[in-house]
């Protein structure tokens, strides 16, 4: 058998994961009936049927599962080879965008991006603080830290850590309205919250303390508006463990309480992974953000 032309391959791989051919053009920027063609040539050097084709788009039969799996191989090891030449001779410098949640880019990004600087004084760091899943694939962001993990397939994500959460309070308000022993105690205390979601009285009502709305003297969606208000004595309120660890404005309030975990992921898009400069970016963050999370 001659030697396959590696656009054949790319476009197989293109088209198993995207699922239709409409699909997979955008991702190559390549025409349709190209892709169409390829496949066609494909399957004919190779004596298989790759895809099903029908209204569900096109699905691999199950010799084209297991030719994905090494043409995927052979896509990473290409891409990879492509970019160790880039990599030669790109240096470690240029404008590298994050996007986090605005906890996260207003009390954590900073101190890591000041060592970061230290380390990397040729990159320069872009911060986009929002809670909302910011679209890499619109290249919003070279790179997302998010708390669910995202889905497309163009994203690569990889998990960091799990941040555990705490119940806080300022100090002063402790010592003037006493310093909860159980969870029932909560009842008698100003509680701080969100304004129009009700997690918060769903987490509460998980270990079975039930609260209406009007137990939460300061309600607000901005997570940082909240923690502030925390810090000012308003009140007992949720936040991330390893942050109220290390602010002596506050304490931690029944340190044993089963609250859920904030699971941390970062996201970037395929096609700029392996810059070397978004790549040194991504890996600083993920040490800095476990050493973060472990307190």
């Amino acid at each position: 058998m001659p030697d396959l032309d590696w656009n054949l391959i790319k476009s197989f791989v293109a088209v198993a994961e995207a699922g239709s051919l409409s699909a997979a053009s955008r991702r190559l920027d390549a025409s349709q009936p190209t892709l169409g063609r390829h496949i066609a040539e494909l399957e004919t050097a190779l004596g298989v049927t790759l895809f099903r084709r029908g209204r569900r788009g096109y699905q691999l039969t199950e010799a084209g599962a297991v030719l994905y799996e090494r043409g995927k191989t052979v896509s990473d090891e290409a891409a990879a080879f492509s970019m160790l030449a880039l990599g030669s001779v790109e240096a470690i410098e240029g404008t590298v965008r994050i996007a986090a949640s605005e906890v996260v880019a207003a009390y954590v990004l900073p101190g890591i991006t000041a060592r970061l600087g230290v380390e990397e004084p040729g990159i320069e760091v872009e911060i986009v603080a929002s809670n909302r899943v910011e679209n890499l694939l619109r290249r919003d962001a070279d790179i997302a830290i998010r708390m669910v993990r995202p889905v497309q397939n163009e994203l690569v994500a990889r998990k960091v850590t799990d941040i555990p959460l705490c119940l806080a309070a300022a100090g002063p308000y402790l010592d003037r309205s006493g310093r909860p022993q159980v969870p029932a105690d909560l009842r008698g205390h100003r509680l701080i919250g969100f304004d129009r979601s009700d997690e918060i009285v769903r987490g509460f009502a998980g270990f079975g303390l039930v609260l209406s709305r009007g137990a939460f003297g300061l309600r607000t969606d901005n997570q940082i508006v909240l923690w502030e208000a925390v810090r000012a004595g308003n009140g007992i309120g949720i936040g991330q463990e390893p942050l109220a660890r290390r602010d002596p404005a506050v304490e931690i309030v029944l340190p044993g309480l089963p609250l859920p975990v904030l699971p941390v992921w970062l996201a970037m898009h395929r096609d700029v992974r392996t810059s070397v400069r978004i790549r040194r970016v991504a890996d600083f963050l993920h040490e800095e953000l476990k050493r973060y999370s472990a307190g």
